[in-house]
């Protein structure tokens, strides 16, 4: 590959993160990165640990005269979210992502960049590399599965670290300093189904729903962006009701924290009802079209002959599961009070799946207030258990609750005034960061959460900001020369 990035400033940050972007690091498949970061501090004679679930710890000797501050840990995950567009042919357990510049912008070939966390983790490594840069005790840990279960911060252990500030490398706003987030959770439904013998004189269709922006199922959620399960099920619903629709499979979302971009349904049709199913399907589209607007303009729905499936689904449980996804909260469900432009709770409906004697859905419930993310679980479950489904919640990760009263905060903030003339926004930020599960392992670490700015994370449109990556670098390595003495 290419050093397509090697002009950009500041150059460390961009080598490594190009280096990043060669070794395939989806989630749950952290493998080849946690062996090449292993190798880059045996390179640099960095002491290294892993522990158990895969979280590597790097520590870094304070620089000459800065040995009485405080120790510091340096914090983003290694696991990226693999989205691709339906175009793309790329397999993220082989495939290296191919960066490119656009304008202002860095992005990706068709698929996530990972920048989210990549970038983190560069900053990180390009800290660990210099022997010019001013710091005090480091420490740098690097967590697995963040993004699909926040695995590695579950699984870290008491004492593992020793650091007193901890700098979340994590967020994407440039200019904006994150002191809390939001708490989650999955819910998961089962139904399980009989698979009917198809009637004769029944035509089969495949619909594909696509060109959704998707997005971050936390970060991008008030955009009120189409989510493709919800779409592909109001039209089976209603031609189910009206056209004797009979679903074989339904295919629609990947990831849990990510808004579904895309649907595809494989449904038969009685042959007299043709034309008036096919003609509703090509109106359906231009209502979506005029419904989302310039929110999700690029939507396409087609609906095209197919090959006749071996069965479908038995028409009383497609009615109750039908019933249950139309039902299923989805979306903004309440907007913080004292915080403006904040979503407080939501529930993003991410997974649809019909095929082979099972229906599943997988959602994920955020909220600030644990009372409120576990009202959202409960009319989730109420929903599909009324439907005859079986219903588990798990993976529950607390929220980070706002400290503003935070030293380091303070520290941050006016080394940001210093450096650029302007005050950073603090914030309250409505998606998981690891912080919370780390400040309840650790109740005393002083944390805060920063990074450059990035754009539509979790999904292929995903960019990085070339110019805040440059701001976000030079705060870092100012702050860390301000961190106060033990």
């Amino acid at each position: 590959m290419s050093k397509v990035l090697s002009n950009l400033k500041p150059e460390p940050v961009w080598k490594h993160f190009e280096s990043i972007c060669k070794v395939p690091h989806p989630s749950k498949h952290e493998g080849a990165i946690s062996d090449y970061i292993l190798e880059f501090a045996k390179k640099n004679n960095l002491d290294a640990l892993k522990d158990e679930v895969g979280n590597i710890l790097i520590r870094k000797p304070a620089s000459p005269g800065m040995e009485n501050r405080k120790t510091v840990v340096l914090q983003g995950h290694l696991d990226m979210v693999p989205q691709k567009d339906s175009i793309t042919e790329h397999d993220f357990l082989k495939d290296p992502i191919s960066p490119y510049i656009d304008g202002e912008w860095v992005k990706a070939k068709g698929t996530t960049l990972g920048s989210d966390n990549g970038i983190g983790v560069a900053s990180a490594m390009a800290i660990l590399e210099d022997k010019n840069i001013q710091h005090g005790p480091l420490e740098v840990l690097f967590t697995v599965d963040e993004e699909t279960g926040m695995t590695g911060a579950f699984g870290l252990k008491p004492g593992f670290l020793k650091g007193e500030i901890l700098l979340n490398l994590d967020s994407e706003d440039e200019g904006e300093f994150f002191i809390g987030c939001a708490g989650g959770v999955n819910t998961s439904a089962t139904l399980q189904y009989k698979k009917d013998v198809i009637p004769e004189n029944m035509l089969a269709y495949k619909i594909n729903i696509t060109g959704l922006k998707g997005g971050h199922s936390g970060i991008d959620i008030i955009l009120e962006r189409g989510n493709s399960n919800k779409i592909m099920n109001r039209l089976l619903w209603y031609c189910s009701r009206e056209y004797n629709l009979r679903i074989n499979s339904v295919e629609g979302g990947n990831l849990r924290n990510a808004i579904p971009r895309e649907s595809i349904a494989i449904v038969t049709i009685p042959v007299e009802k043709e034309k008036c199913f096919v003609d509703y399907v090509q109106n359906y589209y231009q209502i979506i079209k005029k419904e989302l607007g310039e929110k999700d303009p690029d939507i396409k729905i087609e609906v095209n002959r197919t090959e006749m499936p071996d069965n479908i689904m038995d028409f009383a449980s497609q009615t109750a599961f039908l019933n249950a996804v139309y039902g299923c909260p989805n979306g903004v469900m309440g907007m913080m009070t004292g915080i403006t432009g904040v979503v407080e709770t939501s529930s993003n409906l991410a997974i649809v799946i019909i095929k082979e004697g099972i229906a599943e859905i997988t959602s994920l419930q955020r909220s600030s207030v644990d009372t409120l993310k576990d009202d959202v679980c409960n009319m989730i479950r109420s929903v599909f258990e009324l439907a005859g489904a079986e219903v588990e919640h798990s993976g529950a990760y607390p929220g980070w609750k706002p400290n503003t009263d935070s030293a380091i905060l303070k520290i941050a903030k006016q080394v940001y005034f210093n450096k650029f003339g302007t005050m950073p926004e603090v914030k309250v930020i409505h998606a998981g960061l690891e912080c919370g599960l780390i400040g309840d392992i650790y109740p005393d670490m002083d944390m805060i959460s920063f990074g450059p700015t990035i754009q539509h994370p979790h999904s292929p449109d995903e960019k990085v900001n070339i110019q805040s990556v440059q701001k976000f670098w030079e705060f870092l390595l100012e702050t860390l020369k301000n961190i106060p003495v033990k």
